[in-house]
């Protein structure tokens, strides 16, 4: 019996962990027209769809019946599985998948409390842990466990999208605004909080900076950079003003462009640094 790793399409992973996960896809809408998250529309064509247009797209969870499929596929081949989703905070996807795993043994649901490139790192992590030998039963306890070591730390562009999308008040998406400032944002307990500002992309990338060495980066996990929107150019000049956090700590520095449905209250624009928490 292998042990799979199933995960909604907002879980951003490096291209090197593609095989070893299952997907279950949300929807977005521009319109009335639905898009399938990594189906029916690519990254670059969203966010060529979302800079174009005024109106800020929709997002559906995905549904019971969309889990199910994939548990009666790993149910047949004699399978179990491991499922994470996306913040039971920010969308109804966590309960869609337990509601589905009621009449499957087989399968354990962990809520990430996290989003984007954080739950991420959960699943890449989780896929190493499984290629390693553990049983569901370890696996999901241990996931529990080492989901709250995850920091994600974001400095986006804007507030606008978050505040259109109702994640943030207006109160808070007006002080980020203000000044042309640069929000730094995280995930707490699974919901979105704003930790800073910094005037202009320099002073946000030392704020970035400033925010992984405070919280200290464990390299013998996964670590992953995001960016949103059609140019990692932002990312790029990140990666290169704080190489001394990474030279000589780690070989491969996974970058990946932001999925759509979590692009879409983000904005185009935006930096993501996730990774797990070092101790002692």
């Amino acid at each position: 019996m292998a042990l799979r790793i199933i995960a909604d399409s907002t879980a951003d992973i490096a291209d090197r962990y593609k095989d070893d996960v299952l997907r279950v896809p949300l929807t977005l809408y521009f319109g009335e027209t639905p898009y399938i998250d990594g189906v029916t529309i690519d990254k670059e064509t969203f966010y060529n769809r979302l800079v174009e247009t005024d109106e800020l797209p929709r997002t559906s969870q995905a549904s019971p019946a969309d889990f199910e499929k994939l548990y009666r596929e790993v149910t047949a081949q004699g399978d179990s599985a491991l499922v994470i989703t996306l913040s039971s905070k920010l969308s109804g996807t966590y309960q869609s998948a337990c509601i589905a795993a009621a009449d499957y043994p087989n399968i354990r649901v962990i809520d990430s409390l996290n989003a984007a490139t954080g739950s991420g790192i959960l699943v890449e992590y989780a896929a190493d842990c499984a290629r390693a030998g553990m049983t569901l039963g370890e696996l999901a306890e241990h996931l529990d466990k080492k989901k709250k070591d995850i920091c994600l730390v974001a400095l986006l562009d804007t507030l606008e999208y978050l505040k259109r999308g109702g994640r943030i008040s207006r109160t808070a998406a007006f002080a980020g605004d203000l000044l042309n400032i640069k929000p730094v944002i995280t995930i707490n307990n699974g919901e979105v909080s704003l930790i800073g500002k910094a005037r202009g992309s320099r002073k946000g990338n030392n704020f970035l900076n400033q925010k992984v060495d405070e919280y200290g980066l464990d390299f013998t996990k996964p670590l992953l950079l995001g960016y949103s929107g059609l140019s990692d150019a932002l990312l790029r000049k990140y990666i290169d003003d704080s190489r001394a956090l990474w030279e000589g700590q780690t070989d491969t520095l996974d970058t990946v462009r932001v999925s759509s449905v979590i692009g879409t209250h983000a904005g185009p624009g935006a930096i993501v640094v996730s990774f797990f928490r070092r101790h002692g």
